[in-house]
């Protein structure tokens, strides 16, 4: 192995500022849809296991300053998604009153979104899309996320990125609401009514 000496170092002093990140890249809708693109290749995206408990998301949400973590099986590959409006929305209610089980007993597994039922833009598409178009796919979807996929050199699907419209509306300063998620609350209500 090579000698490497050490590298010269400084004594501070004085006032010391931390770097802080530049905040999100301001964006209009004609921007291009990366812009508003969190990209998995450099970004380490949020993942808890399935079998862990809700209350264990919902406080790795809170430290890592997200509302969405990738749900994983014990094969380290994507199962589903749980987000913020997931744990504190109706879903652990509904449950908890289904399977006659305690808050605490829930878990990830119990209210996530599974796999068959998210999302997913390709790579290609994304790669000449606008924010326009991202934040018209996420309103007629409903949903706050939506996935980007991509294959690596095996041929498997890859999720290299994520939309959230929270981020979407901080770069666009504007409240954009998801007109889909009408449509979701009529269909809980006719599930639930009595027939």
């Amino acid at each position: 192995m090579r000698d490497y000496r050490p590298l010269p170092s400084l004594n501070l002093q004085g006032t010391v500022l931390v770097a802080r990140p530049a905040p999100p890249k301001s964006v209009k809708e004609d921007s291009p849809a990366l812009d508003v693109m969190t990209d998995l290749r450099h970004n380490i995206p949020a993942t808890i296991d399935q079998q862990q408990s809700m209350d264990a998301a919902h406080a790795y949400m809170i430290q890592r300053g997200v509302r969405m973590l990738f749900v994983l099986n014990s094969e380290r590959s994507l199962c589903g998604i749980i987000t913020a409006n997931d744990i504190l929305g109706d879903k652990p209610l509904r449950f908890i009153q289904e399977r006659r089980v305690r808050h605490s007993e829930i878990l990830v597994a119990d209210i996530m979104t599974p796999l068959e039922r998210l999302d997913a833009i390709d790579w290609r598409t994304v790669s000449h899309g606008h924010v326009g178009e991202v934040v018209a796919s996420l309103k007629e979807s409903g949903r706050q996320h939506t996935l980007v996929i991509d294959k690596d050199r095996e041929g498997r699907v890859v999720v290299i990125g994520v939309f959230s419209l929270t981020q979407i509306e901080r770069q666009l300063g504007v409240s954009i609401i998801a007109s889909g998620a009408a449509r979701s609350f009529a269909e809980i209500e006719a599930a639930i009514a009595p027939g």
